[in-house]
């Protein structure tokens, strides 16, 4: 999802609902990569949807790997200039955050 396409859909969001949470959180465990989120109360109930930004994996590698075992870890090698960029929709229920197909909502 490009940027032009989530600022449409925040705008849409801050007009039509009553937007409860908003901003932008590191992972840390992937270099430059965060994701942004906004909660808001809607007819569906308390929706959240989060767009993660993150570079493309270039490549993995197995770490500590050898002839009878499986590998200790992995280690992914990521692209400095290209972003991969995954829109995700959630729906409060009993507390806690539950996936859902946001294809009509957006």
């Amino acid at each position: 999802m490009n940027d032009d396409k989530w600022g449409e859909i925040i705008d849409n969001i801050e007009e039509k609902f009553d937007v409860v949470d908003s901003g932008k959180e590191t992972l840390e465990n992937i270099p430059d990569a965060f994701i942004e989120f906004i909660v808001f109360d809607s007819p569906m109930g308390k929706l959240r949807l989060e767009r993660k930004t993150s570079p493309r994996v270039l490549d993995t590698k197995a770490l500590g790997a050898q002839k009878r075992t499986m590998g200790v870890g992995v280690e992914f090698v990521y692209s400095k200039d290209e972003f991969v960029k995954t829109l995700k929709a959630y729906k409060e229920e009993d507390g806690e955050w539950v996936p859902f197909e946001a294809e009509g909502l957006i």
